[in-house]
C-alpha cells in the first residue's frame, strides 16, 4: 500500500467522522457520554488530518512510512476505528440514513459499548501522536501489538502507552526523548499547565451547529484565498452586530484544520469573550495560542519546558514576555502558521489587552510567515489599527438566512410543520425583514415558537422589522414573553438572566442550576431544589444556549447581553445584591464548616458542590457595591474561621495554586476584593489585635497591604496605611513590587510616600523596578527611578535595566533609562548587551536609538556574541542591515553560533542568508561547535538552506573532530538528504572517496539511516561497498543496525565479506536493532549465533544475549523457534537479569568505541 493510499484511507476516515460528529451534535438526550465521543472523535481528526500531509510531504522510501502503512491494513487500527464510526452512524440513524424530518437523533447505547468505542479512540490516538513523533523502523512491532491488544475491552489506555514506550528502542534522539512510559502523559501535563483555555471544544460545538450548505460564499472569497496563499498577510472581516461573524471564523477554522493543518504549517485560534475579561489577557491568550501549536508536536516542547519548570516549582504564571518568547520560538519551527482571533472587539482593552495581543502577533509576523484573520464589528479604533489590512465584509447571505430557517421549521409549532405554503412564507418573511443579520433571523423564528395557529403565525410575520431598531424590539418582545409566563416561570427567567449576564465568568449549566437552588437563609445544600437546565433554558424565550462540549449556558449574543444591561435598573435593580447574596448563603453551607484540605483538591467533591468554586472566586465583586445591605451576611461568613478556610481553598481549584495551604485570614479577602467598609467593620471588631493581623502574612507572605496593592484598591491601601503606621518595611516591600508588577501607579506613590527611608532600601526597590521595567510601565519605573532605584543594577535574567528594557522593547522606557545615565556598552548575562537584546528580539527602533546615543555595533559577549549574530539568528533583515551599514564586523566571531551567517543558516532564515553573503561574508568560516554555516543547517535538516549554501560555495568535505558522523558527507548520508548529496557530487566537487577519521564513508551511513533511496544513489556513484571501520565492521553491521530490510537484501546480493572477525556479527547488531525481520533474514542467509567476549558488561555474548540485555525479548519471543535456537544460548543471563530497562550501553553498542561516541 503506498502512501497515497493511505492517505486516501484517511480521508475517508475523516469524512465518515465528520457526519458521525455532526450526528452527535443533533442527538436529542444524550447522556455526557454523546460529548466525550464528539471531543475524541474532533482529537483524532485533527492528528489525522496532520499525518496526512506527513505522509503526502515525505519520502515514501523510509522505514516510518512502511510502519504507519501498518495502520491501514485490514482489521488494524483504522479499520477498528472505522468500524467504531459505523456502529456510532448506524446506532444514531436509521441505518446510516438521516431521520424523518420531525424525528429526532436519538442516544441508544448501553454504558459498556461506549467505553469499548472510547478505549479504540484513546488507543488510535495514543498511536498516532507517537507516530508523528517517532520515525523509526520499529513502530511496525507497535503498532501489531497495539492492534492486537485492541481486541480486550478491559486493557487500561496506560498500558498500551506504557508497551509503546517499551518496544520503541532508544537508538535515535527523538525516540530517546519519548522513551519512558510516562512521556506522552507529561506532555499533556506541559499541554495543560500552559492554559486553561477550551477553545477546541467551543470550536466543535459552533462548527456543530453551522447549517448545512450554509457561508460558502466566505470559503469562494477571494479575499479568503488570498489570505491562504500569501505571506505574511492579514485578513480583517468586519460586520454589523448578529451578522454571523463567529460562525465565519468556526468555518475558516474548521477548513485550516482540515486543509492547511500539517506538521510544517501551525493552526491556532481565539474566540474572545466579554464574559472571560478576567481570564483573557494577553498572556492568557498567547499561552493559549502556543498550546494549540505544540498541543500535536512534542517534539517542540523545548520553551514550554522550560517556562513549567521555571514556574511550577513557585506557583507562579508564567509573564507576559516569556510566554512571548517561547511563542517566538515555536513559530519559527514552522514554515507558515495560521492565526484566527474571532470577536476581537469583546477582548478588553481598558488594561491594554487587546493592543499588547495583536502588538505581539503583529511582531511575529515581521518576522516569519504568520497570517492573521480577524473578527470585529465596526469599532473606529480597531478599524484604524487594521488599516493595511485586506478587509472582508461579513453579512448574511438571503440564500443562508433561507437555509437557515428551513432547518429550524422542525422546532416551530404543528401549524407551520404541516403547511408547506406557510414554511414558505416563514422563509421569505424572515429572510425579507433581517438584513443580513443572522442574530435577527433566530430571533424572529424564536418569536414565532408561541404561535400556534395558522392566523397568528401569518400576523406576527407581518410586523417583523429589520435593523438594530428590529433588534430592540425583538428583545423587547422577549422580555414581554418571559413577563407573560406564570409567575414562578417569569421569576426562574428573570434569576436565570440576571445570572448569566452579571456572571464574572462563563457559568456551566451546573452552576448556574444550583445557584437558582439557594433560597435566603438556607442552611445546607438541597438538591431537591435544584432545578431543571432544560426548564431554565425554556422559559428564557430563546435568549440563552447551551454550548454542549464545554456545557456552559450563555446569552445567544453579545447585544444581549448589552440590552440586559440596559435595561437591568428598570427589570432587575437589586441584581448584584442577589447575586452576593446567594454566594455568600453558598459558602456559609454547614458542609462546608467540616471540609477537609483533601476535599477541596477532589474534583468529585467540588463537582458536587458546583458553585462552591466561583461563589469563593467572585462574591466579593458582586458585593463591593452593595456592602451596607449584605453587611449583616458578609460579616457572619468572614469571621467563621472553618468557612474561611474551605473559600480560600476552593478559590484555587483548578489553578496552579490548587494544593498549597492557601489560609487566608478574613483580611485578606476582603482586601482582595475591596471591600472598605467591611474591613473598617472587620478592623473595629479586631481592634486589640489589628496590627498583627495588618501584618500577617498568607502563605505566600502576602499581607493584606500586598493584596488591596495587587488589585489596584487605593482605597483599601489608604485604610491599611492609616491603621498601622509602624507597619514593617518588608511587608510594604512586597505591596511596592506587585503593585509595580500590576502597573498601579497611584498605589507605588503611596507606598513611597509612606516609607521615608526609601532610599535605604535598595534591594525592595530595584525588585520593583525589574516589573515595572518588564511589563512596561513607565511612570512607575520614573517613581522608583527618583525614589533611588539603582539604574544600573542586575535584574533577574538580564545584566543591567537598559538591556531588560531593550529586550522587551519599549522605546520610552529605554529614552529614560539612558537620560538616567544607563550604562549603554556593559556586557553581561545572557543577551550580552543591550544593542544585542534589543536586535534578538527584532526592535529596530531601538536599536536605532542606542546606536544613536553611542552603542558599540561590534560588542561582544552573551549567547549571540554580538548584536549583528542575535539578529541574523532570528531573521530580522532591517537590523542586519542598519548594523551593517552602521560598521558591524559582518565576520565577527564568537557567541553560541560563531559568526553571523552560522546564526542566520541555524535559524533557516534564507534571505538574511543572501543579505550577508551579498554583503561580503564568508560562507566557509570556521568557528562554533559547527565548524561552519553548513555544519549549522545541517544540523537543522533544511534542504532548501543546505543547497543555497552549497550553490554559493560552502565547502561539504568538511571530517568533524568528533560526533557521531564523523562529516559533513556521512551526516547528509545518514539522514537521507539524497537530493543535497546528489548536487554536492555532480556539481560542488565532493569527494567521492572521502572517509572519516574512523575509516567510515556515506554508504556506512545511509545503511545506518535506513534510506534506501540514499544508499542506491551512493552505490551508483562507486562508493566502496567493502570498506569497513576502524573497529572491523562492515557495511552489512551497519545495516543490521539500521534495520533496512530492503537495504540489507541490497548488500546480501552484492556478496560482500561480512566481516565478522573478532567483533559482534552482522547478526549481534540485528538482535541489538531489534527487528525480527532481520534478524530471520539473516538466519536464512546462513548468519549463526556465535559469542563475542566485550569487556563492558564484561562477559560472552551470543545475538540473544544482546536482545535481552537491550529489552528486546518481545522480539524474541515472536521469532519461529527454528530461527530462535540458531541465535546461541543466553549465557550469562543471570548476571545481567534486570539491566535491560535501564539501556545500558555496552561496549559493542558502538560501531567505533572511541570514547563512546554516541548515536
Amino acid at each position: 500500500m503506498d502512501p497515497l493510499s493511505v492517505s486516501a484511507g484517511i480521508i475517508a476516515v475523516l469524512q465518515l467522522s465528520s457526519k458521525v460528529v455532526g450526528y452527535l451534535h443533533d442527538v436529542k438526550d444524550a447522556s455526557k457520554d454523546r460529548a466525550k465521543c464528539a471531543i475524541e472523535a474532533a482529537n483524532l481528526n485533527s492528528l489525522f488530518t496532520v499525518l496526512r500531509f506527513r505522509l503526502e510531504e515525505g519520502n515514501s522510501h523510509t522505514p516510518w512510512y512502511t510502519a504507519v502503512r501498518a495502520l491501514a491494513t485490514e482489521n488494524g487500527p483504522f479499520d477498528q476505528y472505522k468500524q467504531s464510526l459505523e456502529l456510532l452512524q448506524s446506532r444514531m440513524t436509521d441505518k446510516g440514513r438521516l431521520a424523518r424530518p420531525g424525528n429526532a437523533l436519538v442516544w441508544k447505547f448501553k454504558k459498556e459499548e461506549i467505553a469499548s468505542i472510547l478505549s479504540s479512540m484513546e488507543r488510535l490516538k495514543t498511536l498516532v501522536q507517537v507516530a508523528l513523533e517517532m520515525d523509526h523502523f520499529k513502530l511496525s512491532l507497535a503498532i501489531k501489538q497495539v492492534t492486537n491488544m485492541a481486541h480486550s475491552n478491559t486493557e487500561a489506555i496506560k498500558d498500551d502507552t506504557g508497551f509503546l514506550r517499551s518496544s520503541l528502542p532508544i537508538l535515535e534522539s527523538k525516540v530517546d526523548s519519548l522513551q519512558d512510559e510516562g512521556e506522552l502523559a507529561k506532555h499533556r501535563k506541559l499541554v495543560a499547565w500552559l492554559s486553561p483555555m477550551d477553545f477546541p471544544a467551543q470550536q466543535s460545538d459552533i462548527i456543530g451547529r453551522k447549517q448545512e450548505g450554509t457561508c460558502q460564499w466566505f470559503l469562494d472569497s477571494t479575499e479568503f484565498a488570498t489570505w491562504l496563499q500569501q505571506p505574511k498577510e492579514t485578513l480583517f472581516c468586519t460586520g454589523i452586530p448578529g451578522a454571523g461573524k463567529t460562525m465565519i471564523a468556526a468555518i475558516a477554522i474548521d477548513h485550516l484544520l482540515k486543509s492547511v493543518q500539517s506538521s510544517s504549517v501551525g493552526v491556532a485560534y481565539v474566540y474572545c469573550n466579554y464574559k472571560s475579561k478576567m481570564d483573557q489577557n494577553a498572556g492568557a491568550l498567547l499561552a493559549t495560542i502556543l498550546k494549540q501549536l505544540v498541543h500535536t508536536q512534542p517534539s517542540m516542547m523545548g520553551p514550554v519546558k522550560r517556562l513549567y519548570e521555571g514556574h511550577t516549582s513557585n506557583g507562579t504564571r508564567a509573564p507576559i514576555g516569556e510566554i512571548s518568547d517561547a511563542l517566538r520560538a515555536i513559530v519559527e519551527k514552522f514554515s507558515t502558521v495560521h492565526i484566527v482571533i474571532d470577536a476581537l472587539d469583546e477582548c478588553q482593552n481598558d488594561d491594554g489587552t487587546r493592543s499588547r495581543l495583536m502588538n505581539q502577533l503583529q511582531a511575529l509576523q515581521l518576522r516569519n510567515d504568520l497570517r492573521i484573520m480577524v473578527t470585529s464589528r465596526h469599532i473606529p479604533e480597531i478599524i484604524e489599527e487594521f488599516s493595511e489590512a485586506h478587509r472582508l465584509e461579513i453579512r448574511a447571505s438571503d440564500d443562508d438566512v433561507r437555509r437557515f430557517v428551513a432547518g429550524q421549521i422542525n422546532h416551530l409549532p404543528k401549524c407551520i410543520q404541516r403547511d408547506a405554503a406557510l414554511q414558505q412564507q416563514v422563509q421569505e418573511k424572515v429572510t425579507q425583514a433581517v438584513d443580513g443579520m443572522f442574530l435577527l433571523a433566530r430571533l424572529h423564528v424564536d418569536s414565532l415558537c408561541d404561535k400556534k395557529t395558522k392566523s397568528k403565525v401569518q400576523s406576527s410575520l407581518k410586523t417583523l422589522r429589520g435593523g438594530f431598531q428590529a433588534l430592540d424590539k425583538a428583545y423587547d418582545d422577549a422580555i414581554k414573553r418571559i413577563d407573560g409566563q406564570l409567575p414562578g416561570d417569569a421569576a426562574l427567567a428573570k434569576r436565570a438572566l440576571s445570572w448569566i449576564s452579571n456572571a464574572m465568568r462563563p457559568l456551566t449549566t451546573t452552576e448556574i442550576t444550583h445557584a437558582l437552588s439557594v433560597e435566603p437563609k438556607q442552611e445546607d445544600f438541597d438538591p431537591d431544589n435544584v432545578p431543571d437546565i432544560d426548564d431554565v433554558v425554556s422559559v428564557c424565550a430563546g435568549l440563552v444556549t447551551i454550548d454542549e462540549e464545554s456545557n456552559v449556558i450563555r446569552l445567544v449574543h453579545y447585544t444581549t447581553q448589552e440590552y440586559l444591561e440596559g435595561i437591568q435598573m428598570d427589570w432587575n435593580p437589586t441584581t448584584q445584591l442577589e447575586l452576593a447574596s446567594i454566594c455568600l448563603t453558598y459558602l456559609s453551607f454547614n458542609t462546608f464548616r467540616y471540609s477537609t484540605e483533601e476535599d477541596c483538591s477532589d474534583e468529585s467533591w467540588i463537582k458536587q458542590y458546583a458553585l462552591l468554586n466561583y461563589a469563593a472566586q467572585h462574591w466579593g465583586h458582586h458585593a463591593r457595591t452593595v456592602q451596607p445591605e449584605l453587611c449583616e451576611l458578609a460579616l457572619s461568613f468572614l469571621q467563621d474561621e472553618p468557612l474561611i478556610s474551605c473559600a480560600s481553598r476552593a478559590a484555587v481549584f483548578g489553578t496552579v495554586l490548587q494544593g498549597t495551604n492557601r489560609e487566608q485570614t478574613c483580611l485578606h479577602i476582603v482586601a482582595r476584593f475591596g471591600l472598605q467598609m467591611l474591613l473598617e467593620k472587620l478592623l473595629s471588631i479586631c481592634k486589640e489585635d489589628q496590627r498583627s493581623l495588618i501584618n500577617e502574612g498568607d502563605c505566600g507572605g502576602f499581607t493584606a497591604l500586598a493584596l488591596a496593592a495587587e488589585h489596584g484598591h487605593e482605597s483599601v491601601t489608604i485604610l491599611l496605611l492609616d491603621n498601622d503606621t509602624e507597619m514593617e518595611f518588608f511587608r510594604n516591600s512586597t505591596a511596592l513590587y506587585v503593585a509595580s508588577r500590576e502597573g498601579h501607579e497611584g498605589i507605588v506613590k503611596l507606598l513611597l510616600q509612606k516609607e521615608p527611608n526609601v532610599r535605604s532600601k535598595d534591594e525592595y526597590l530595584n525588585n520593583a523596578l525589574d516589573v515595572a521595567l518588564s511589563a512596561g510601565y513607565e511612570r512607575i519605573v520614573l517613581q522608583l527611578l527618583d525614589a533611588g532605584a539603582d539604574v544600573n543594577r542586575q535584574c533577574k535574567g538580564f545584566e543591567h535595566t537598559l538591556q531588560l528594557a531593550s529586550y522587551f522593547g519599549d522605546e520610552q522606557i529605554v529614552e529614560l533609562l539612558l537620560d538616567r545615565g544607563a550604562s549603554i556598552n556593559k556586557v553581561g548575562g545572557e543577551y550580552g548587551s543591550a544593542i544585542q537584546a534589543a536586535s534578538r528580539c527584532g526592535h529596530e527602533s531601538i536599536v536605532r536609538l542606542l546606536i544613536d546615543n553611542g552603542a558599540d555595533v561590534n560588542v561582544s559577549g552573551g549567547k549571540y556574541g554580538s548584536a549583528i549574530q542575535a539578529a541574523s539568528h532570528s531573521g530580522h533583515e532591517s537590523i542586519v542591515r542598519l548594523l551593517l551599514d552602521r560598521g558591524a564586523d559582518i565576520n565577527l566571531s564568537g557567541g553560541r553560533h560563531g559568526s553571523a551567517i552560522q546564526a542566520a543558516a541555524c535559524g533557516s532564515h534564507e534571505s538574511t542568508i543572501r543579505l550577508l553573503l551579498d554583503r561580503g561574508a564568508d560562507v566557509n568560516a570556521e568557528c562554533g561547535p559547527y565548524r561552519n554555516a553548513f555544519g549549522e543547517a545541517l544540523d537543522i535538516g533544511e534542504e532548501r538552506i543546505l543547497k543555497l549554501l552549497l550553490e554559493k560555495g560552502s565547502n561539504v568535505n568538511v571530517n568533524t573532530l568528533g560526533g557521531f558522523c564523523g562529516s559533513w558527507l556521512n551526516r547528509l548520508a545518514f539522514e537521507g538528504h539524497t537530493d543535497v548529496l546528489r548536487l554536492a557530487y555532480e556539481k560542488h566537487h565532493a569527494d567521492q572517496s572521502s572517509q572519516d577519521s574512523h575509516s567510515r564513508n556515506p554508504l556506512h551511513f545511509a545503511a545506518r539511516g535506513a534510506h534506501l533511496d540514499t544508499f542506491e544513489y551512493l552505490m551508483s556513484l562507486g562508493l566502496d561497498p567493502t570498506a569497513e571501520d576502524a573497529k572491523g565492521d562492515g557495511l552489512l553491521s551497519y545495516a543490521c543496525s539500521g534495520g533496512s530490510l530492503p537495504i540489507i537484501n541490497a548488500i546480501l546480493g552484492q556478496d560482500l565479506p561480512s566481516l565478522e572477525g573478532s567483533n559482534w556479527s552482522p547478526l549481534h547488531w540485528a538482535c541489538r536493532g531489534g527487528s525480527s525481520a532481520v534478524v530471520e533474514r539473516l538466519t536464512e542467509e546462513g548468519f549463526r549465533g556465535k559469542c563475542i567476549t566485550v569487556p563492558e558488561p564484561e562477559g560472552k555474548w551470543c545475538p540473544i544475549s544482546i536482545a535481552i540485555f537491550h529489552g528486546e525479548g518481545e522480539m524474541i519471543d515472536h521469532l519461529p523457534a527454528s530461527c530462535k535456537s540458531l541465535l546461541g544460548a543466553a549465557v550469562d543471563i543471570v548476571q545481567i537479569e534486570g539491566t535491560g530497562s535501564t539501556r545500558f550501553w555496552c561496549d559493542g553498542c558502538f560501531h567505533v568505541s572511541d570514547q563512546y561516541q554516541t548515536i
